[in-house]
């Protein structure tokens, strides 16, 4: 095992450096805002710079605004080992979100460099753009770039809340103009990203990483319901063709075969718009939103189907129709094995309580994972909270995490 940080030093400048990043957008009892370009994020991607050239990386820039530090190798032909995460948070986020990723690795290459020097394989510590699409209808802005998925062109007539263009707010940013690389790698041996769970399973299991094996692929859905509007109070039961008593009826299926699968499977609805939407009058038309993740797609694919199948009938004896739209449609995306192996290993040897798992979450690792060997690490959140300023890690958790990438980076690049 190569040499650590004692416990103490660790724990001081993992917390410090914490809450310096937070302060670029917030920090306090309205939690942290920084969105793709806004003042925020160009003051805490500027921060960042700065800490890189502290450390002694060198950094640059791409043309989307990902800004990496690198640590040279020894081999000129080596490929880098990249390692980070996204430096946008949502509307009044955490403060560890992403952002711990990008503290880690830059503690990490800090660590590395004094105590071992240059590395055989360059390391590259990434602040990526954007994932988080709390500004514009777009994530993975910074990844996606990376690995060729997004383009310019992408951006082309999408505006923020405000109305302010995709471009000119890029462009404000310092960004588009040509003046910096282009976006797009052809030189990464791997990714590895350390980021808070946002969930609970760690937690309650009373273990400190997650060793991620697949991020689930998803299927989002907008189900609409269409009856007949009458009056609540002359219309009897048998005669009504209720959209709302339908709905309600093909939500029940979903559920209740969600409920009964011993796989992992999630199933939610988490929006609903009723038309005409008014208490005395039988609703009309009801459109309800549909999420289902699953680490298999064959496993997706058969409960939307067997669910589907029962939506024709019920809706037929009510005497209302169904109308089904899928607008994503997203694969699973299995993290490279021979990292999340390498993981284990540096576990056991420290004595570190961890598991192997899914992620019920969408992360940069998941564009990564299908350009080139990629490891996604996790931490316990408090009660699972994540984009709320109630995020939380215990310092104990983060210094586990740090510590694990600081070997595995000596273990990959050394």
């Amino acid at each position: 095992m190569i040499e650590q940080p004692k416990p103490s030093a660790l724990s001081e400048q993992v917390e410090k450096m914490i809450d310096w990043l937070a302060a670029h957008g917030g920090g306090r009892e309205e939690g942290v805002t920084r969105l793709l370009y806004d003042p925020a994020w160009r003051s805490a991607q500027r921060a960042i710079e700065a800490k890189m050239e502290e450390i002694g990386l060198l950094p640059r820039y791409d043309d989307a605004g990902n800004l990496f530090g690198r640590m040279a190798g020894r081999d000129p032909e080596a490929r880098v080992v990249l390692t980070g995460s996204h430096v946008d948070t949502v509307t009044g986020g955490g403060k560890y979100d992403g952002a711990y990723g990008i503290v880690a690795a830059l503690i990490a290459a800090e660590h590395l460099l004094a105590h071992h020097g240059a590395p055989l394989k360059p390391i590259e510590v990434v602040s990526l753009c954007e994932e988080e699409g709390s500004r514009f209808p777009m994530t993975y802005w910074g990844s996606g770039h990376i690995t060729g998925v997004k383009k310019r062109e992408d951006a082309a007539g999408i505006a923020d809340a405000n109305g302010v263009p995709f471009e000119e707010a890029m462009r404000e940013a310092g960004f588009g103009y040509g003046l910096h690389p282009e976006p797009k790698r052809g030189d990464l041996d791997c990714f590895i990203e350390l980021h808070i769970e946002q969930g609970q399973i760690l937690e309650r299991e009373g273990q400190s990483i997650g060793i991620v094996s697949h991020i689930v692929g998803q299927r989002r859905y907008d189900i609409t319901v269409t009856g007949e509007s009458n009056h609540a109070g002359t219309t009897p039961m048998r005669w009504r063709r209720d959209a709302m008593s339908t709905a309600a009826e093909l939500i029940r299926v979903l559920m209740n075969r969600a409920n009964a699968d011993q796989t992992g499977l999630v199933a939610t609805v988490g929006r609903m718009d009723v038309q005409p939407n008014v208490g005395n009058v039988i609703a009309r038309e009801v459109t309800f939103s549909l999420d289902v993740r699953h680490e298999d797609s064959e496993t997706i694919r058969a409960f939307c189907e067997e669910c589907f199948g029962e939506f024709g009938a019920i809706a037929a004896a009510q005497g209302t129709s169904v109308e089904i739209r899928k607008w994503m449609d997203e694969e699973p995306v299995a993290m490279d094995a021979g990292l999340g192996t390498a993981a284990e290993s540096i576990l056991r040897q420290q004595g570190i309580a961890y598991r192997r798992m899914t992620s019920g979450a969408g992360h940069d690792s998941q564009v990564f994972g299908t350009f080139c060997p990629t490891a996604l690490l996790f931490v316990p959140s408090r009660g699972g909270l994540s984009h709320s300023p109630a995020e939380f890690t215990e310092t104990e958790d983060l210094e586990r995490g740090v510590k694990l990438l600081i070997d595995l980076l000596y273990k990959l690049a050394y």
